[in-house]
């Protein structure tokens, strides 16, 4: 990060409380006169608001920036008018293109960074890579419940987290009589994880338009408490029309069985990869999840330059070679078919699928 501040300015994305903060911090020690400023405490915003930080200072670091009014317009300025060799650090719940305004492009003055949940292979280090994907299962992959390794504590904490994000920033999107709406929604889309997502469906058991579920769930993507998984597809514009999966970035958060949570820390592990090699190396990579005419699924895919590499399915027990599985590999021969499975006893080779445990592989990703 600090080879890419002394090129561009960096902005620095995430869920709440999955450690920007202190990544940035971290970040400043490498510095001689770094500033940090919040905009959420208000003796910071107004430091923020009257530009008046030491001019002398070589990372500048603005928190929350994205809550303040004309804050494309605003970092604009302050990147193009900054004093020479100051850095510019940009941190931020919400992803970058929540609070569009028109007129305002940082184009060409900034990197993206994108900064996910612990992974198995962060853990790997500390735990078995078996050990790492059971406690991220029972207790997500965010830092405080994590480390706690406590079930009680981590309760104590999503409380809290949950009941602040709907008060806080899930209000700031949407009119007050709307929360109670989106609150249910949030607790149904729990047990609904790994499933296509039906905004119909939804809608009916809400009593609301499937327009505005949609809308909603727009939401909770814009601030990372969930992401979509959408169906590969050459045609881009034919998959964005198919109904996409939905995960939370909290496995810990995820209701059901063994399965469920398993396969959102998974998918949470796949996106973080996917991610980091975005950003980082600029590759042209893709997660998606696979969906026949006829109703076969297999539950992800990557790809680079629309071409899958991986098909991947999930599961707890069971070494038997899927069947959808099976299927989509003969037809995509080019791409590495894997079982990924979390107990698994031996692994084996069948029918062109490798039967491989879980948390091994999850440990050999890029992040």
């Amino acid at each position: 990060m600090k080879k890419d501040l002394q090129k561009k300015m960096v902005i620095l994305t995430g869920p709440r409380q999955v450690g920007k903060t202190w990544l940035a911090k971290a970040v400043m020690e490498e510095f001689q006169s770094p500033q940090y400023l919040n905009f959420d405490n208000m003796a910071d915003a107004g430091i923020i608001n009257n530009q008046a930080w030491p001019v002398k200072s070589d990372l500048l670091v603005l928190d929350e920036i994205h809550k303040k009014s004309q804050w494309k317009k605003f970092i604009k300025g302050v990147f193009d008018t900054r004093a020479k060799n100051q850095a510019l650090l940009i941190t931020g719940s919400a992803k970058l293109d929540t609070f569009r305004q028109a007129g305002e492009s940082l184009a060409g003055r900034y990197f993206p960074m994108r900064l996910n949940p612990i992974s198995v292979r962060e853990l790997k280090d500390s735990v078995s890579p078996d050990e790492a994907l059971a406690l991220l299962n029972r207790l997500g992959g965010f830092p405080e419940p994590l480390l706690s390794g406590s079930d009680t504590e981590a309760a104590r904490w999503r409380n809290q987290y949950y009941t602040d994000l709907i008060r806080e920033d899930i209000l700031e999107f949407g009119r007050l009589q709307e929360v109670r709406s989106m609150r249910l929604l949030l607790e149904l889309l729990r047990s609904r994880v790994g499933s296509p997502l039906s905004y119909t469906s939804i809608a009916q058991d809400l009593q609301i338009a499937p327009n505005t579920v949609r809308r909603y769930v727009d939401i909770l993507e814009s601030l990372c408490i969930v992401f979509t998984v959408r169906p590969f597809h050459a045609n881009v514009a034919r998959a964005i029309l198919k109904e996409p999966k939905l995960y939370f970035y909290d496995s810990g958060f995820v209701l059901g069985g063994e399965g469920r949570p398993l396969e959102n820390t998974c998918a949470v592990c796949l996106l973080k990869h996917v991610q980091y090699l975005q950003d980082i190396t600029g590759e042209d990579i893709e997660l998606n999840y696979i969906k026949t005419k006829d109703g076969k699924e297999v539950d992800f895919s990557l790809s680079r330059k629309g071409q899958a590499t991986h098909l991947i399915e999930v599961k707890v027990s069971d070494d038997s070679p899927s069947a959808s599985l099976a299927m989509m590999a003969r037809k995509l021969p080019g791409a590495s078919a894997l079982q990924l499975v979390q107990n698994l006893r031996r692994e084996k080779q069948q029918d062109n699928i490798v039967i491989t445990g879980a948390g091994r592989w999850l440990a050999q990703l890029s992040a």
